[in-house]
């Protein structure tokens, strides 16, 4: 495998634990821990990225080699890498939690790549860190799978996200509850190679806010800046003030498209916000199938609804408030702060009535569009119409004479769309009335409609039934569905069935219908 040339800016700039033991402790002072990845028995690679390795300036023979899969594993290092655990804590389900960290989560290093661009190489599962509290550092084949194959999804459906670079099964078994009811079984472990330019996070700042350490909060806010933000110009108090109104606008950038997808991220505690606006931390997370405002697919959640689907944009605004909280004793002032908390309301707001538009097939969205929008919505939701299936077909229908049954394979329930029928053909002339309006060519409309509406995405039901392959042995499916969410937005003749409804047997099936945070 060929060297990678690392600049590991992190663990230079900023200060370090003064142990390295792996002993769990509350780690002061320090935005890190230096801490090796614990080797595991026999590392084999399972499915890797082609896109990422690119981005590292990987070929594929270097990915094939041994010794690759010992690296992204965590039984070698490569010259160069300065792994490290890093320090954060964090609001879990909008209490504070203290200090939390990568418990789990390992990076190697920042490398360069022939083009320049920085990228953090992380392993999740990749032993214990001092961090971990009472947990082994590892992970299940279950969820990295989902992480790997969701990662890279999402990247093709044009959300800001983290990357995944490879997939390694360790040889050994974790023991896991998977929904904490007492019933813990072994389950195969696995390790995933995380890629973003950075994996700082909410709760990064939000750690030394709360110890009232203000001199390693200006040191990370600054690095921050200088490494992740280098076009933001001017002088200190300039720049951390369009720093933060940079933040807002990247985390409403990110919302708007979950929104538009579909998308459900199940734990959107401050510690799994990234400072990028980018989508982390791959846990329990799930696709709208049957459209509800009001689903979360993460078992922990199921009582209060915290982190449900349409209360998404609220809490990332929510969250953005703690940053704010945790950075206002080093901007000594509330004004640049709101401004840039407004500013995340504002390209919110903007951003989904662009979207809205654009699945609908308008070219304007005022209020005319937004009442049409708010009663489809409900009707979706009465009628347990599927999101995806139901945007996708409304692409194919003709504004001069509406047909309720191009849309027939979107409903879950006969009953339900006999009952909801007549609204549904009263908001489907509505509909063509306004498309109408737009005088756009039949096959331009359906083009740019079929460009923001998805017909494949990684609904839960797949990714489980890839997951059951894969610990029988058959790793297939992991690499069908990763090409399929390739090209997300095209026909795929004779992979209709990855674009179908969920079936019946997955409507309440364990990892189909609700996750746990186990993994």
């Amino acid at each position: 495998m060929k060297p990678l040339r690392f600049d590991n800016r992190f663990v230079a700039e900023l200060p370090a634990d003064t142990s390295e033991s792996l002993q769990t402790r509350q780690v002061h002072g320090a935005c890190f821990a230096r801490v090796k990845p614990t080797p595991v028995r026999a590392p084999a690679l399972l499915a890797w990225s082609p896109e990422v390795a690119q981005l590292l300036d990987l070929a594929e023979e270097d990915v094939r080699s041994a010794s690759f899969a010992d690296i992204f594993g965590g039984n070698a290092l490569m010259a160069g890498m300065e792994p490290y655990a890093a320090c954060y804590g964090g609001h879990q389900f909008g209490n504070w939690a203290g200090q939390l960290g990568d418990g789990r989560a390992i990076t190697l290093g920042e490398t360069v790549n022939s083009r320049g661009e920085r990228w953090e190489l992380q392993l999740k599962g990749a032993g214990p860190t001092p961090f971990s509290r009472r947990a082994d550092g590892r992970a299940v084949l279950r969820s990295s799978v989902r992480e790997f194959l969701c990662s890279e999804a999402m990247h093709h459906l044009g959300v800001p996200t983290t990357r995944a670079l490879s997939l390694v099964t360790t040889g050994e078994e974790v023991v896991r509850d998977m929904f904490y009811d007492g019933r813990p079984r072994a389950e195969p472990g696995a390790v995933v190679c995380r890629v973003a330019p950075s994996f700082i996070r909410f709760g990064s700042f939000e750690i030394f806010s709360a110890r009232s350490d203000l001199t390693n909060l200006e040191k990370l806010v600054d690095f921050t800046i200088a490494r992740d933000f280098p076009e933001l110009d001017g002088d200190v108090a300039s720049r951390r003030n369009a720093w933060f109104e940079v933040v807002c606008e990247r985390t409403a950038h990110m919302l708007a498209h979950w929104m538009r997808v579909g998308f459900v991220h199940g734990v959107m505690n401050t510690d799994n916000m990234s400072i990028l606006g980018l989508t982390i931390d791959y846990g329990p997370y799930g696709w709208i199938d049957n459209f509800d405002l009001d689903w979360t697919p993460n078992t922990t959640d199921a009582g209060g609804k915290r982190y449900r689907f349409g209360n998404q944009p609220q809490i990332a605004h929510w969250n953005l408030v703690q940053l704010a909280n945790a950075l206002f004793p080093l901007f000594g002032k509330a004004e640049p702060l709101q401004a840039g908390l407004d500013r995340y309301v504002d390209v919110f707001e903007a951003r989904s009535r662009a979207h809205h538009a654009a699945k609908l097939g308008f070219s304007h969205y005022g209020e005319a569009e937004t009442d049409l929008v708010e009663r489809l919505h409900l009707l979706l939701a009465d009628a347990e119409v599927d999101m995806t299936i139901f945007y996708r077909r409304l692409a194919d229908i003709d504004p001069g004479a509406p047909d309720l049954a191009v849309l027939e394979d979107a409903f879950y329930s006969v009953d339900k769309l006999t009952a909801q029928g007549d609204a549904l053909r009263g908001w489907l002339r509505d509909y063509a009335g306004r498309a109408r309006l737009e005088g756009c060519d039949p096959g331009r409309r359906r083009a740019a409609m079929n460009a923001v509406n998805p017909a494949y995405v990684l609904r839960n039901y797949l990714a489980q039934e890839a997951i059951d392959a894969a610990e029988a042995g058959d790793p297939g499916l992991i690499h069908t569905l990763l090409d399929v969410m390739r090209r997300p937005y095209d026909e795929q003749p004779g992979r209709e069935r990855f674009a179908a409804r969920r079936p019946d047997w997955a409507r309440n099936r364990a990892g189909c219908s609700m996750l746990s945070c186990s993994s």
